[in-house]
């Protein structure tokens, strides 16, 4: 019984340790961006690591907490001005619900091998990121998708690709794929050292 406790009180610990990574990492990332356009997002490595190391309604809980924490940075009047519900719901699902999958995705592959269940997870995160979004896009913003396409001359595809997701969602992509398993690899050879 003790020992569970304390398990707990671990897992507590970390979240709230990754918590405040995601708040940190979401505010900051709205003030860095490439090539003028999107901003970089480091918060889905802590969202998966949640995801992968304390189950999938710890990942979820830390997109959520990513997402709220949009709302804090230079991005969010953009969004709010072209709609504020398409907004809220948009950022606190995608972010939700790219934690929620890759937490399941790790379940899901853990018990045949945790270095390739994590590396599912850091590529499911981002992909259930950017989908989501892409999604939210037609659903809330296609005036403005419609009217950016006719500006530059281009399909509504092209616009979110080349203005919205683009860059960074490979730099997500990316990012994920070689930081996430090799830092739950050094947490988990840490913790059997302990």
């Amino acid at each position: 019984m003790h020992k569970q406790k304390k398990m707990s009180v671990q897992t507590l610990a970390l979240l709230a340790l990754l918590t405040a990574l995601v708040a940190i990492l979401a505010y900051l990332g709205g003030f860095i961006k490439i090539g003028g356009f999107a901003s970089i997002s480091l918060t889905l490595i802590p969202v998966v690591l949640g995801a992968a190391l304390c189950g999938p309604w710890a990942g979820a809980w830390l997109g959520f907490v990513a997402g709220a924490v949009f709302f804090t940075t230079p991005d969010a009047l953009y969004w709010i001005s072209l709609s504020l519900p398409g907004t809220i719901i948009t950022v606190l699902v995608k972010g939700a619900l790219s934690g929620l999958v890759a937490g399941l995705v790790y379940k899901l592959i853990e018990n045949k091998n945790k270095y390739l269940a994590v590396m599912a997870a850091a590529v499911v995160c981002p992909l259930v990121n950017t989908g989501t979004f892409i999604l939210g896009c037609f659903v809330f913003f296609r005036d403005a998708l419609v009217s950016g396409a006719a500006d530059k001359g281009i399909s509504i595809a092209e616009f979110i690709i080349v203005f919205y997701v683009g860059l960074n969602f490979v730099f997500e992509l990316i990012s994920n794929i070689v930081l996430s398993p090799t830092i739950v690899k050094l947490l988990n050879i840490r913790k059997k050292k302990h």
